[in-house]
């Protein structure tokens, strides 16, 4: 190992992903470095640029020995930088620590790190209990190659797509923060029904259906009994509701009882091949997916190594 290498696996890699149209986007990086100089962290520091740059900049970390690779960011940027450490030949030493600080924080959420509370994620980190995550692949051709594409939290496919699609397009805090209502307004004047044809436990699922999850985790809600280290996938389809039933739906997402939903069909698989989607749209842990069919969807038992908290919920 090179002297650079050797250096720089004690010192923290941060990828700092402001949140999208914030106002005053370098304020919560000033507060972070006020208290990373504080505790006496040692650390080299990245902003990204953009979506692309939050890959590049973990592969880079990854390649460089650091074996402590911090993102400040949400789900999106969470998403980002797995992908560039699960291509590093170097994955398997790498730690990844969160401090969350974006639009959505689903999957920090899951373990209890709380939206912008620093403090507490950098003195988790330093903590560092490590545990072993699963991780789910996406697996598709594009141009006769092989492409990869892992995710933490959950694929959605169908009208939920359209959320991240809303989201991602926003430029400002506020256009950002309104999002989800249009979402929810277009959920329910803007109904669609989607032509959705995937395998999974020997069986064939032919059906048409309004959304379609496939959660590593709980998936904002839609997979809530995902759990990242069981080694299972959870898949919830959903079928088109009347009018009324959206709002019974909403109601008992909201509630955390979506899988009594009458019109949800809930699967545990490790493996499946989705073959078609009928023209709907796609989503992976608050990014837009557009990958070829069929698409290869697998678990990967413990692949990465993450920090979580000392003392979290019993529920987990």
């Amino acid at each position: 190992m090179s002297e650079a290498m050797n250096r720089n696996r004690h010192r923290w890699g941060i990828i700092y992903a402001p949140k999208a149209g914030a106002l005053r986007p370098m304020r919560m990086w000033r507060e972070i470095r006020e208290y990373l100089a504080e505790k006496g962290v040692e650390y080299d520091y990245i902003q990204s640029e953009n979506f692309d740059s939050i890959e590049r900049q973990a592969r880079m970390f990854a390649d460089n020995g650091y074996e402590t690779i911090v993102v400040a960011g949400g789900d999106g940027a969470l998403q980002d930088a797995i992908n560039g450490i699960m291509s590093s030949p170097n994955r398997s030493s790498v730690v990844l620590g969160i401090i969350p600080h974006g639009i959505a924080n689903d999957y920090s959420g899951y373990w209890g790190l709380a939206c912008d509370d620093y403090k507490a994620a950098i003195d988790c980190i330093r903590t560092r209990r490590i545990r072993k995550v699963d991780v789910g692949c996406c697996i598709y051709n594009e141009e006769g190659a092989e492409k990869r594409r892992h995710f933490l939290n959950v694929l959605n496919i169908g009208v939920s797509a359209y959320f991240v699609e809303l989201a991602n397009k926003k430029r400002t805090f506020f256009a950002k923060a309104a999002y989800r209502v249009i979402g929810f307004f277009h959920l329910l004047f803007r109904r669609q029904n989607f032509h959705m044809k995937f395998r999974l436990n020997c069986q064939t699922v032919d059906k048409t259906l309004m959304m379609l999850f496939v959660g590593n985790s709980r998936g904002y809600g839609m997979t809530p009994s995902a759990v990242p280290y069981n080694g299972w996938l959870d898949v919830s389809a959903i079928r088109m509701p009347k009018f009324l039933g959206i709002l019974e739906g909403v109601h008992m997402l909201m509630r955390h009882r979506i899988l009594n939903f009458k019109l949800m069909e809930p699967f545990r698989t490790t493996d499946m091949v989705i073959e078609d989607v009928g023209g709907a749209g796609m989503g992976i842990d608050g990014r837009p997916f557009k990958p070829t069919f069929p698409l290869h969807v697998v678990v990967e038992p413990e692949a990465l190594n993450l920090i979580i908290p000392s003392k979290i919920n019993k529920r987990l």
